[in-house]
């Protein structure tokens, strides 16, 4: 596994030296865009908008488009924008990693000590799993500045990467249920179900079923045939009473 980052983790006064891994990958088939007549791969191509010609990967930069002009950016700009935060993840504060909503959660990567820092980043490690709180930080990975949740995992130092609040629309163009009376019996009711469906959060248990069933009709046409795919039958519930459908939905799952 290459590392997709190098830099520090900065705990107070204490740099600690480590790589950065992709601690997430892609579970869904990785298909092609083909052309339908003769099946071969379609090239994307960096076009010039005005002259229709492609562009060199190394003629294209990037600006911002100001006052009816493009304000053009290179390296030098980016690192100026931030430079202390280019090489560094710095520890700002620690929360209770509970009180972040997953609304905000991104991505994870995960964390490698350099030789000389291995003992800082054990006592950070150690410091973090005694406390039960994660480190909140900000660091610039390509080009960008992004917010971080720094929190252990079976011994090693995980960074992920949360949403600025600004990035989190508003949900008051959402149509909200502050006006629906639940009984009290329906809610009972809710709370049962809930109950008899709780069961210890197994990741394991769920897997990617759609990519599975996919591959093997692919696997199936490779060969000329069709696969037997699994069919869904909705369940069906008699009448349109919330609380019949609810003890419904009690019976079934005890019936199972």
């Amino acid at each position: 596994m290459r590392s997709i980052w190098k830099g520090s983790i900065g705990f107070g006064l204490v740099n600690i030296p480590v790589k950065l891994y992709s601690g997430v990958q892609a579970s869904h088939l990785d298909l092609d865009m083909l052309d339908e007549r003769d099946h071969e791969r379609i090239r994307y191509m960096r076009v010039n908008q005005k002259t229709e010609k492609e562009v060199p990967f190394d003629k294209i930069v990037k600006g911002y488009f100001l006052n009816d002009r493009y304000v053009i950016l290179d390296k030098h700009d980016f690192e100026e924008a931030s430079p202390e935060k280019t090489k560094i993840i710095e520890l700002e504060n620690f929360v209770d990693i509970h009180e972040i909503n997953p609304v905000y959660y991104e991505t994870s990567y995960y964390t490698e000590p350099e030789k000389q820092g291995r003992k800082a980043y054990a006592l950070l490690l150690k410091a973090l799993e005694k406390s039960g709180k994660a480190g909140v930080a900000r660091f610039v990975l390509r080009n960008t500045e992004n917010l971080c949740v720094i929190h252990p995992l079976e011994n090693v130092i995980v960074v992920t990467k949360i949403r600025f609040e600004e990035e989190i629309r508003s949900l008051s163009e959402i149509n909200k249920v502050d006006d629906v009376n639940i009984t009290k019996k329906e809610m009972d009711v809710g709370l049962a179900l809930i109950k008899q469906y709780t069961s210890k959060f197994d990741l394991s248990a769920f897997k990617d079923d759609y990519s599975d069933e996919l591959l093997k009709i692919i696997k199936a046409k490779a060969k000329g045939k069709r696969a037997t795919v699994k069919k869904i039958k909705p369940q069906k519930t008699t009448g349109d009473d919330l609380y019949d459908q609810l003890m419904q939905s009690l019976s079934s799952k005890k019936g199972a």
